[in-house]
């Protein structure tokens, strides 16, 4: 038999295989976290990147610093600890720094969330910002080259010194995440989220793809405008340990970063797949369904046409979206869907359900989740149990085609799989 674990909320689930089956592992390169992480990040806060140093900035009066919310890994260690040390070592005062937590359009995180990402000490003695994209102070930065209009946390951009720390992954649409986008998306108005998305149909709008990305390349022109001096970046493991670090200015960290993460996450494979069996990595990239479907991107697209994706995503906090689950619970179909967005309409949250329809026209998807049943076929998905696991493998093997070819994806949101040209 093979045998596979996958990642699943904050636990695994267990699944085996006939050995009659050709079966493959697809996993990120295997490399090593750092031996010491602390101290290269100290490293690279004091060596940055590039000829522009914190020196350049010490007369500087308040300082913004962009972080993610609750929807994304936190390191081992949390680099922002080492940053805020840093800050102190060189004189800056404890008063004259805030976090701003980039919710992007999520729910903004509850004060008392706040420990979920930030050790107490620093939720004791910090000012921390939840952001709002409907209801935050924001300043009007005009509009980008694409024509978006520009809203930006106003309470942010105001600081003399604006830093953003995220972790740089592959990004279902965006091409890479990380970099200025903590702030270019996370901390901007509604208006400016919906625009930069609605180009998420566009064909360069894929993982990978970097310069030629138009939502990436807008969110590098939203950074330039908000004025963001510093990226702090980490490439993390499936265990959330740091296998690199960077710092510097925003467009040389992703430079530096993106061919680091090309070697490790890239994966070839030979010929599509009959059956794809992914998890998006377990939390917090499956704390919820918005979230959980970055991984099925890429596990569509190495999946025959009529073949299946079983997606195991515990959702313990459901789909995430509330516009989603109302747009794609009314919509009679998911040709309906597709033909709605073509047609121009465009809205975030019912973005997702755009995305998995172009790809439930192709394949079947089954979402193994904590979820109610009825609820997911409300999301014209078919639904799976983990209790019944075994038995809908059986199931959906027994349906395949001799000679059928399986994959495995553990860590489905962060591997870009392509195919061998």
């Amino acid at each position: 038999m093979n045998k596979f674990s996958l990642p699943y909320g904050k636990s695994h689930l267990e699944i085996d295989f006939d050995s009659k089956f050709y079966t493959e592992s697809i996993l990120p390169d295997p490399t090593k976290p750092l031996e010491n992480p602390g101290l290269a990040i100290k490293q690279a806060l004091n060596h940055p990147i590039g000829d522009v140093h914190f020196n350049n900035f010490l007369s500087a009066s308040s300082i913004g610093i962009a972080i993610n919310d609750k929807t994304r890994p936190v390191p081992h260690p949390n680099p922002i600890v080492s940053l805020l040390n840093h800050l102190e070592s060189l004189g800056f005062e404890q008063t004259s720094i805030k976090l701003f937590i980039g919710s992007g359009t999520h729910k903004p995180m509850a004060t008392d969330e706040f420990e979920h990402i930030l050790p107490k000490s620093i939720v004791e003695n910090y000012e921390i910002i939840a952001h709002d994209c409907d209801d935050s102070p924001m300043v009007d930065l005009g509009k980008s080259k694409f024509n978006t209009p520009i809203k930006i946390n106003r309470d942010f951009y105001s600081c003399d010194l604006k830093i953003a720390v995220g972790n740089i992954e592959p990004h279902h649409f965006m091409g890479f995440s990380g970099g200025v986008k903590t702030a270019a998306i996370g901390l901007a108005g509604r208006v400016t989220i919906t625009a930069n998305h609605a180009m998420l149909i566009h064909d360069m709008a894929q993982s990978g793809i970097y310069h030629r990305n138009p939502l990436r390349q807008e969110i590098e022109e939203i950074g330039q405008k908000i004025k963001i001096d510093f990226c702090l970046g980490s490439v993390l493991d499936e265990d959330k340990q740091i296998l690199q670090i960077y710092f510097g200015p925003p467009n040389l960290v992703m430079l530096e970063a993106i061919p680091y993460i090309r070697k490790v996450f890239g994966a070839e494979v030979s010929a599509p797949f009959d059956l794809v069996i992914a998890s998006p990595g377990g939390y917090p990239k499956d704390i919820n369904f918005y979230q959980a479907e970055k991984g099925l991107t890429h596990a569509a697209r190495i999946t025959k046409d009529g073949g299946c994706v079983i997606l195991l995503a515990e959702c313990a906090e459901g789909s995430g979206s509330t516009a989603y689950e109302i747009y794609v619970s009314n919509a009679e179909s998911n040709r309906e869907i597709i033909n709605q967005f073509d047609s121009g309409f465009f809205e975030i949250g019912p973005h997702k359900a755009f995305q998995i329809a172009r790809e439930a026209e192709r394949i079947n998807i089954i979402l193994v989740s904590d979820v109610l049943p009825e609820q997911v076929n409300q999301w014209k998905l078919t639904p799976g149990t983990t209790h019944e696991l075994d038995q809908l493998i059986r199931s959906v093997t027994s349906t395949l085609p001799p000679n059928e070819r399986i994959a495995i994806l553990p860590a489905a949101s962060r591997t870009m799989t392509e195919f061998k040209k």
